[in-house]
């Protein structure tokens, strides 16, 4: 059976996606892995009429109500390796099963890649965060800390300044100028250059980030911004072009998600430089409608 379209990715923009699919009563498959990047979070906020869930009680219903058109399928698998094929393209997934579809929209997202810092990786996504729209507010009004990455992460100090009062750690990666240290004071925020050794529980809601000398600060909730890689290999299997983000590279798509490779459209995460659940959606509709109209219109 050959589907009008393969959604890779069963997260909100692969959802997304194939719900537009579906309502033009096109055959449309998801094949999906079931590990979406906010699984650590508890939940999920700044989505408009979700606020609060938790994201696999959204998902859950997303799909049930995916699954309510006749014309869509769910297979749970990982999508491993994509080709063209004739008229199409040919995904087969880690089970050994083969499918074939007209269009296809890559929506498998990013990987996290945490710094490996003590007691870091078990706080993901709960008092470790990346986007203070989805979880500053339950954090804000106390002390908050930002461990450095990049260069990038003064800026992301002064933005995070706006939920509480910031701690930059540098965990001897940051050596500030003249001028972004006077940009730091006149904004109240205090820089450790040292190495950061571990982070701890105190006993309450908040945490002890331990430095490299011993000391410790206690912060209510923690920002960093990982790098990040794909978490599949169908896009450059496929010969997608890449831009690079500040975090990693990114599949470069036009205003439709369209990628370089004519057929093949890319939403969510993998697909932009900003992420969120709200961001997408939004880019897994646009993916979604544009695949089908591209089968209309060619």
């Amino acid at each position: 059976m050959q589907y009008d379209l393969i959604v890779a990715g069963g997260s909100f923009a692969g959802l997304s996606a194939a719900m537009q699919a579906a309502r033009a009563r096109r055959k449309v498959l998801v094949i999906d892995a079931g590990r979406p990047r906010n699984r650590f979070a508890v939940h999920a906020h700044g989505f408009l009429g979700q606020d609060g869930r938790e994201p696999d009680a959204i998902l859950g219903e997303a799909r049930r109500q995916l699954l309510a058109y006749p014309t869509a399928r769910v297979v749970e698998a990982r999508a491993e390796k994509a080709m063209n094929a004739g008229v199409g393209f040919e995904v087969a997934t880690g089970d050994g099963e083969t499918f074939e579809a007209k269009r296809l929209v890559i929506a498998t997202g990013v990987r996290d890649i945490l710094p490996e810092i003590p007691g870091l990786a078990e706080r993901w996504g709960k008092s470790v965060l990346h986007c203070p729209y989805c979880h500053g507010y339950e954090i804000a009004g106390g002390p908050l800390g930002v461990l450095a990455t990049s260069p990038m992460s003064i800026h992301q100090a002064e933005l995070i300044n706006d939920w509480g009062k910031v701690t930059l750690f540098g965990n001897g990666l940051l050596a500030p100028d003249a001028e972004q240290t006077a940009l730091l004071e006149k904004r109240g925020i205090d820089f450790e250059p040292g190495p950061v050794a571990a982070l701890e529980d105190d006993g309450t809601d908040s945490m002890i980030v331990r430095l490299g000398d011993g000391r410790g600060i206690a912060i209510g909730g923690l920002f960093t911004a990982p790098r990040n890689t794909m978490a599949s290999p169908l896009a450059e299997q496929l010969g997608c072009a890449f831009a690079d983000g500040p975090l990693g590279p990114v599949i470069a798509v036009d205003d439709k998600q369209q990628t370089s490779v004519p057929g093949v459209y890319a939403a969510g995460d993998a697909a932009r430089m900003m992420h969120n659940i709200a961001f997408a959606v939004s880019g897994g509709a646009m993916a979604g409608v544009a695949a089908h109209q591209s089968l209309v219109f060619g």
